[in-house]
């Protein structure tokens, strides 16, 4: 599954999820819910980019 990064340099690992706002290790980005936001800078997921 593809990572993705925020501008701010957060990276959304699917393999990790985002266990401190509920989402679990093997969540695609694209499955994640449409109000998640970067955990870092609160960023929508509309800015994030996908990164090797």
């Amino acid at each position: 599954m593809q990572k993705m990064e925020c501008p701010c340099g957060y990276v959304y690992d699917p393999a990790e999820g985002d266990f401190e706002h509920g989402v679990a290790p093997g969540t695609a980005f694209a499955d994640l819910p449409d109000d998640w936001v970067c955990p870092k800078c609160g960023a929508e997921k509309e800015y994030f980019y996908a990164v090797d």
